[in-house]
């Protein structure tokens, strides 16, 4: 059997891969790993659950209410919040289990739930492991006074959005932003937390009607977001996703501002303050490598993790370090957050242009992205990627073919027999033309 729970929490279609029943389960199961490891010892366990807008997250977040509550935890509604709100607020509340119905940039269909720890951070590989083992076993049932009680809250929209306020280095008057909401969870707090700061805010796929989530907009169609920015004469665009936890930007003219430039911004803003500890920024293995050549420029040190803001966050952990983010748009900031947040980079971002007077265009421009081709090779045995002779001959020759001026990257799937080949070069065709070739050794080379 594959593993239920993948880099993100438990994900699949909703209502068949991920039904009721699952949901139930796997939060009675996450009640009592947490348990059975001290997390509820000496009180009376407390949980806040939130969902984005999709149609199956009501009967999903019933269904995990109900698990929690059977299982003698008390429950907080909070409603519909985005990701890194609940985060925020399994932390400031103090409570020992956050869960998040949530699939993110996925299309509407699709539903997951995500558990998160006291203090609002992600749960560990071993405790997602001990979780999945426990689904669907013979357990005792608390009966009276000590099963869970149920609330809804009313204050964690007011909560997340003064928290995102006060986390703001200065205000953004003057400053004229259209922010796509992906008719998501963050169709609310977004729009009022950028306004409260000053910006005179455009909303575009802000009225979420539980089908239309991530529907031709937020950050995997920019299509929409650029046209309202060039349009309304917007100084920037901001693209959240679903659940609001990733942002990507356009600036004025329409043009694309990706995760790896807006890291680059938010470095070089955080070093001109002093709060880039160490200078040093994390990112993952698929970052561009105009990134690193411009930090390596700026004197910031560049710490690179595999794919994944989990491991991002490892490593800033590990390396004390403040600033961590991929290419996608995650972006993490420890000293305000736990997780990545979208509204919370579009904040930072929109600061540094308030205060720095200089257009997106410009900040991001401390980067140029070289062109970057990937080419995914399938049905091929992926074990063999790393060792293959043919194929290891083929890297090491299209390495020193490009120099310090581009890379090659083979990535194994973590979940199909393929082969992701990733190159940078200088110039578009130089890096379609190694890709392909690099490709066609994979393909002969690990054929099943």
């Amino acid at each position: 059997m594959s593993r239920l729970f993948g880099t993100d929490g438990v994900r699949g279609l909703a209502n068949v891969d991920l039904t009721a029943e699952l949901a139930l389960d796997l939060s009675v199961a996450a009640a009592h790993v947490l348990g059975e490891a001290g997390a509820f010892e000496g009180h009376r366990p407390r949980a806040v659950v939130g969902r984005d807008p999709r149609a199956s997250g009501e009967f999903l977040e019933a269904a995990v209410v109900a698990g929690l509550a059977s299982a003698g935890v008390d429950v907080v509604r909070l409603g519909v919040l985005p990701t890194p709100a609940v985060a925020y607020l399994t932390g400031s509340t103090g409570s020992d289990l956050g869960v998040m119905l949530s699939a993110s940039h996925n299309p509407m269909p699709d539903n997951g739930i995500k558990f998160l720890a006291r203090g609002g951070i992600k749960l560990d590989d071993v405790i997602e492991d001990a979780i999945e083992a426990r689904v669907g076993e013979e357990w005792q049932r608390p009966t009276g006074a000590k099963v869970g009680r149920v609330l809804d809250d009313g204050q964690g929209f007011e909560t997340y959005v003064s928290h995102l306020v006060r986390s703001a280095p200065n205000r953004f008057d003057g400053v004229k932003v259209v922010i796509d909401c992906a008719n998501g969870a963050a169709s609310l707090t977004a729009p009022e937390a950028l306004r409260r700061l000053g910006a005179e805010v455009i909303t575009y796929a802000a009225a979420p009607d539980g089908l239309n989530i991530n529907l031709d907009c937020g950050s995997t169609h920019m299509e929409g977001l650029r046209r309202e920015v060039i349009g309304h004469g917007a100084d920037l665009g901001i693209a959240l996703d679903g659940d609001a936890d990733r942002c990507l930007a356009v600036d004025a003219a329409g043009e694309l501002v990706d995760g790896d430039q807006i890291l680059a911004v938010l470095a070089l803003a955080m070093r001109d303050s002093g709060r880039l500890s160490n200078d040093t920024v994390v990112a993952t293995v698929m970052s561009n490598l105009g990134f690193v050549q411009a930090m390596v420029r700026e004197r910031i040190a560049v710490e690179q993790t595999k794919v994944g803001d989990r491991y991002v966050l490892e490593a800033m952990k590990a390396g004390g370090h403040k600033l961590g983010g991929e290419q996608s748009g995650h972006v993490i900031l420890s000293d305000h957050a736990t997780t990545g947040d979208g509204t919370l980079t579009a904040v930072m971002l929109l600061a540094r242009i308030a205060q720095t007077g200089k257009s997106l265009a410009d900040l991001a421009s401390v980067m140029t992205r070289l062109p970057q081709v990937l080419v995914n090779v399938p049905n091929v045995d992926k074990t063999r990627a790393g060792t293959d002779a043919d194929v290891q001959a083929a890297v090491a020759a299209a390495t020193a073919r490009l120099g310090e001026t581009g890379r090659v990257l083979l990535r194994p799937s973590g979940t199909e027999p393929l082969v992701r080949v990733m190159v940078e070069a200088e110039s578009s065709d130089t890096a379609h033309e190694v890709a392909h070739e690099l490709a066609a050794v994979v393909e002969t080379s690990l054929k099943l």
